[in-house]
């Protein structure tokens, strides 16, 4: 897989609600009316106009996605996307997938260019973080690989160790 689609990935240890991206995506479950985790800390800081305008949107499946304004963040939007439960079910890496690619596809249709992602299914839902890594990045270089206008996709982790984890799976696909 080495070629310079990976120029266009950023991997980073922090807070996705900092980021000005165009898009942050939200690991949202099926309601989007916040809950724990990245959701919560996306619907606190966004405000209080991010669950409004969520309540218009009527859900979302698992493996879809939705887009909504950013309000008080620092990236213009937020695209909600809903991952699987983790339950060891053929399906699930197709969910997943699908997450990944469904919110780089709402991204493209709105012109975004820049686009950061956490890591989706990996808190409460479950997923193991090494094969949850491995599907996103996976799915985002194939998307960027049939796809221009996206220039870059960050993948902002919270702890050091799922950092560490999405750089070597990145390497190791780079070497491939």
């Amino acid at each position: 897989m080495a070629d310079d689609v990976f120029s266009k990935f950023a991997i980073m240890q922090g807070d996705i609600t900092t980021l000005a991206v165009d898009a942050i995506v939200n690991a949202a479950n099926s309601s989007l009316m916040g809950g724990g985790g990245v959701d919560g800390a996306i619907h606190q800081a966004a405000g209080p106009d991010l669950l409004a305008e969520c309540k218009t949107v009527g859900g979302c499946p698992a493996g879809e996605a939705r887009i909504t304004r950013g309000y008080c963040l620092p990236a213009r939007f937020v695209i909600h996307t809903v991952g699987p439960i983790y339950s060891g079910a053929a399906s699930d890496p197709q969910v997943l997938r699908s997450c990944y690619e469904n919110c780089l596809a709402l991204a493209l249709q709105h012109n975004l260019t820049t686009i950061a992602f956490p890591a989706i299914s990996c808190g409460v839902y479950g997923y193991p973080l090494t094969e949850a890594a491995g599907i996103a990045l996976a799915a985002s270089y194939d998307f960027i690989r049939n796809n221009s206008g996206i220039d870059k996709i960050y993948f902002v982790l919270f702890s050091k160790g799922d950092h560490d984890a999405y750089v070597r799976l990145r390497d190791g696909l780079m070497t491939a």
